[in-house]
């Protein structure tokens, strides 16, 4: 039997450190009969000779666009924008199954090119529950620029943002940033701020809630709000939201909802609230929950964009789509670790459960796009006469 091989890509998207694959993870496909071509990066979190130790391939970057048509391409975000058809099975974070702005050109790529979408988000296990996620970073992080945010406008004029960011070794040492960050905000308002996180029985609203222990934000009523559905089940707009310094959003959004905020409860005379962490981060989506900053996606470069509001304290939103890059070494190890039983199953991804759930879903979703869409290598799915190219 021949050995399946992966193909890790190297990531595009600026300043995204993080790695679906690991070295150690690599080491234990290896072991288990596995071929795993590594494409070099710079940016990657992990050096390339790191990899190779463990045996892996290196390969130049972007070379996955010429891998043999059975090579398993793995990477974590979604593919740089382009039209040309895809031939392989994609692991990865697509971003499209939700018909988010500009899903049809996205998704359209594999059937043209006969190749498969096997997206990350939507791998579960049998009760339902995602097999891997960077949830608890995701909150982590965010929760640590918006405290960072929060300190930065007591301290600083109002037309001066948070300056770029980048990542950190290790957790620790974003701990002691923040800290110190917050400390100059305490000293300039007075009292510590106070939090609330939605979603926080949940991985990503767990880590926001951590960090801000972590950084010494009390965990009492005053302090740390942690709601989750049963706070939010009468419907939003909130006004214990606009009552809070700082609102973080740790919710997964699969049904339409209330807004949380709107323009109209930020007019409250009684808002304090002056930063708003998106973690979740899906403004594209037209159901979203947080509809005051339009489908602004901010990075790490420029982190918070500012909300236009009728009154003091001014607003900035975070929303960075991959927020667990700022902590990228520990972040990808605990993914790549929780994705790895999955993984070992790949050989078999045509039997395997989680494979063929992902596969089955790929197709549902292919079966939404305008039938002129659906083309394989040239076909429309389901018939059997060539479509005319333009």
């Amino acid at each position: 039997m021949t050995a399946t091989t992966l193909h890790l890509r190297s990531e595009t998207k600026p300043l995204e450190h993080r790695s679906a694959l690991t070295p150690s993870t690599v080491k234990e496909l290896i072991n288990a009969g596995y071929n795993v071509n590594v494409e070099k990066s710079t940016l990657r979190i992990f050096d390339d000779e790191e990899f190779k130790r463990v045996g892996a391939t290196l390969v130049p970057e972007f070379s996955w666009v010429d891998a043999p048509e059975n090579h398993v391409i793995v990477g974590l975000k979604e593919l740089p924008e382009s039209d040309f058809p895809l031939k392989h099975t994609h692991v990865q974070f697509a971003h499209c199954f939700k018909k988010q702005t500009g899903w049809e050109s996205v998704l359209s790529r594999f059937p043209r090119g006969g190749g498969t979408l096997l997206d990350l988000e939507f791998l579960t296990d049998e009760s339902g529950r995602r097999v891997a996620a960077f949830g608890w970073a995701a909150g982590f992080s965010g929760a640590a620029l918006a405290i960072k945010v929060w300190a930065w406008k007591l301290t600083h004029p109002v037309d001066e943002s948070l300056p770029g960011v980048s990542s950190y070794d290790n957790q620790d040492l974003l701990i002691e940033d923040v800290k110190t960050a917050m400390a100059f905000g305490v000293e300039k308002a007075g009292k510590k701020p106070r939090v609330i996180v939605i979603g926080a029985l949940g991985r990503c609203g767990r880590g926001a809630l951590d960090l801000c222990r972590a950084v010494g934000i009390p965990d009492d009523q005053e302090h740390l709000l942690k709601w989750d559905m049963a706070e939010t089940a009468r419907g939003g707009p909130f006004p214990e939201i606009v009552e809070s310094d700082i609102f973080v959003n740790c919710i997964y959004l699969s049904d339409p909802i209330p807004p949380f905020v709107d323009m109209k409860s930020l007019a409250s005379p009684s808002r304090k609230l002056s930063v708003v962490c998106d973690v979740s981060c899906d403004p594209n989506n037209p159901h979203n929950p947080i509809p005051i900053y339009g489908t602004v996606s901010t990075t790490f470069d420029k982190p918070t964009v500012l909300v236009e509001v009728e009154r003091s304290p001014p607003l900035s939103v975070i929303s960075i789509d991959h927020l667990p890059s700022l902590i990228p070494r520990e972040s990808s190890e605990a993914f790549s670790q929780a994705l790895l039983p999955s993984l070992l199953q790949l050989n078999q991804r045509s039997s395997a459960r989680v494979w063929q759930q992902a596969k089955d879903l790929f197709n549902e979703k292919v079966g939404t796009l305008p039938k002129s869409l659906q083309q394989i290598n040239g076909f429309v799915k389901g018939q059997s006469i060539p479509v005319a190219h333009a």
